[in-house]
């Protein structure tokens, strides 16, 4: 004898239900379908966010121009993490001696050449700076692995974007990936040389911080502060004057 359903729950001979080791009614594989299709359709949607941003945009295209007149040896992306831009040794460039964290001049110039647009960035986006290496090991008396190196290479430069082009280290931050995450091959120089790179990661605003940057926020925070023309300003009342003498 079935058992009578709990008030609120549906029968089990109702043909809306899936009997155990049945195939699913047709309905559902429409409605997995759709629901499937919402997901990507937000995602998507979150993806194109930090495109559609005109100040990433912008940033963008300043990046892109400086890649192809070949003032910075890289590449710039915009991908559902934000926007990255990318810069590696070419040539003979070398932006940190070997086995070492100090900048050198080429890489200061590099960075030069970047500040104007991470200025403007760093106003409202948090700025990662990511140390990539080439898997060649090493261990000497300040670093035992790549991972310390490339580290200690990032914090060099996120130390001179505060220190030298003043931004706020309240924005700034610094990751080290050491050998693994490489973009080319480590068998060959001219793929050691691209994978040794540093990556500015221009984090994508949150829902909150997008909030708290929205123009019509800080509108509204102006208005809010002007007085009411019908609110009424206490006025000391004056004494009337002595009239007992007249």
């Amino acid at each position: 004898m079935p058992l009578k359903p709990p008030k609120g729950f549906i029968d089990e001979s109702d043909p809306k239900v899936a009997q155990i080791g049945h195939p699913a009614p047709p309905w559902l594989v429409n409605y997995a379908d759709l629901m499937t299709e919402i997901a990507c359709f937000f995602i998507i949607l979150y993806a194109l966010s930090t495109s559609l941003n005109k100040q990433v945009q912008q940033a963008v295209e300043n990046v892109q121009k400086m890649v192809n007149s070949k003032q910075i040896s890289g590449g710039v992306e915009v991908d559902r993490e934000g926007l990255k831009i990318t810069i590696n040794e070419e040539g003979h460039v070398s932006f940190f001696k070997s086995g070492e964290a100090d900048t050198t001049p080429a890489m200061d110039a590099m960075i030069a050449k970047l500040v104007p647009t991470l200025k403007k960035l760093a106003v409202d986006h948090d700025i990662i700076v990511e140390g990539h290496t080439d898997n060649r090991k090493i261990s000497n008396q300040y670093f035992d692995s790549n991972w310390e190196l490339s580290t200690a290479r990032a914090t060099a430069v996120v130390r001179l974007l505060k220190n030298k082009y003043g931004l706020p280290p309240n924005h700034l931050g610094a990751l080290g990936y050491g050998q693994y995450r490489p973009i080319a091959s480590n068998q060959t120089p001219q793929g050691r040389a691209e994978n040794r790179r540093v990556v500015f990661w221009v984090k994508n605003l949150s829902p909150s911080e997008q909030k708290t940057n929205s123009p019509l926020k800080s509108v509204g925070a102006k208005i809010s502060g002007v007085r009411k023309p019908n609110s009424l300003i206490p006025v000391k009342k004056a004494s009337s004057p002595d009239i007992k003498g007249l």
